[in-house]
């Protein structure tokens, strides 16, 4: 079944913390890893799903990096996290730390209200 073209889209914080076994490949072997046994797995079980990355190592010492997963429904962003479960990503290369999962301007819809944002001057 097709997404609701109207319900706003999840978007899910991924606190993660990398592993010594992740950190112990050289850069090359973690791009090689990604691509070929994560990103295929996601790929194939995951649709209506965009991700950004935040480097945060060098801020905090318990969060080296944040995922951010925006997916079209709730459906497409558990689908990722099974697809993800099933891949070393999960607990082997990455320590899910926590999770924070949303939807934008929620308090609006809400409410019946125009989103309070602010702009850049």
């Amino acid at each position: 079944m097709p997404a609701d073209p109207t319900a706003p889209p999840v978007t899910a914080f991924m606190l993660v913390k990398t592993t010594p076994e992740w950190l112990g490949m050289s850069v090359g072997e973690r791009v090689h890893a990604f691509t070929t046994q994560v990103l295929p797995v996601i790929e194939a079980r995951a649709r209506g799903v965009r991700s950004r990355f935040y480097d945060t190592e060098f801020y905090s010492a318990r969060v080296t990096d944040i995922w951010v997963w925006e997916a079209d429904d709730h459906d497409a962003y558990r689908l990722l996290v099974d697809a993800l479960r099933e891949t070393p990503f999960w607990d082997r290369w990455f320590d899910v730390v926590e999770l924070l999962v949303g939807t934008e301007n929620g308090y609006a819809r809400t409410y019946g209200l125009d989103p309070v944002a602010t702009v850049a001057v």
